[in-house]
């Protein structure tokens, strides 16, 4: 993967042969490899639509374009940041300086040892989040992803656990080389006395186009705190009723 991630890379410098001083580079090689996929789906959504948010994406699209074929993000030099020159162990963590940070709890009437092991399959889990369309369980600790991007994009990646106590816990990372560097936890907590299980998140992500990545999202609805909290309803909805409600069919919905 990081081989692949590094031939990408030296074709945007062939493609960009106005390339400043490789010294300006202030984008690191994964999210110049994001700011090129998602500025071409947002150029060619703004060309191909009118009214306001076509005419935002469209120069929006063009600027990140520049921004991965170039390497140089002129928001991160004003605020003097440089993914392009961090080191340390990509397969550890996200980047902390650049990473958006997600936490969300429900409360379900349910057993921990029932919401545990519905959520330690994680096959399971595209039934309750909207935004995923398939796990890959590959063996007891590594598993591959594949989520619904902004605009009809898909991203894909590897996961493993890396900390995990039955009923109580599950910590997970992104592989080296994933096209969102995630980690995260859930956390599962018996409240007592058939009061139920408190289901804790919390999310570190890297958008695929950094920051600006990140707040066009919002505009698809697809921003990630959202979507937690989302996932976490449904996951309350199958566990205490046994299927998520749906409105398919009804004459109410279709008017609406």
């Amino acid at each position: 993967m990081a081989e692949n991630t590094q031939s990408l890379v030296a074709m945007f410098d062939k493609i960009w042969p106005g390339e400043s001083n490789p010294d300006e580079v202030n984008v690191g090689d994964y999210e110049r490899i994001g700011s090129v996929v998602t500025g071409a789906v947002f150029f060619t959504y703004g060309l191909a639509r009118k009214g306001l948010l076509a005419k935002i994406l469209a120069p929006v699209g063009g600027y990140l374009l520049q921004r991965g074929l170039r390497g140089t993000c002129a928001i991160y030099q004003a605020f003097q940041i440089n993914t392009a020159r961090q080191g340390g162990n990509a397969k550890a963590t996200v980047h902390a300086n650049r990473a958006i940070k997600v936490k969300r709890a429900v409360t379900i009437n349910k057993p921990v040892s029932e919401l545990y092991s519905f959520w330690r399959n994680f096959e399971n889990l595209p039934s309750i989040m909207d935004h995923l369309e398939a796990v890959t369980v590959k063996d007891k600790d590594h598993s591959h992803w594949v989520a619904k991007g902004p605009a009809g994009t898909k991203v894909e990646w590897d996961a493993e656990i890396f900390r995990e106590k039955e009923n109580e816990v599950i910590a997970w990372k992104s592989v080296e080389g994933s096209s969102v560097p995630n980690a995260g936890t859930v956390q599962f907590t018996d409240l007592g006395q058939e009061r139920g299980t408190e289901v804790l998140v919390e999310l570190d992500y890297e958008p695929p186009a950094g920051v600006i990545g990140a707040a066009f999202a919002k505009l698809f609805g697809e921003e990630p705190n959202i979507q937690v909290q989302e996932d976490l309803r449904h996951f309350k909805q199958k566990m205490e009723a046994g299927e998520l409600p749906t409105t398919t069919g009804q004459p109410s919905a279709r008017e609406s």
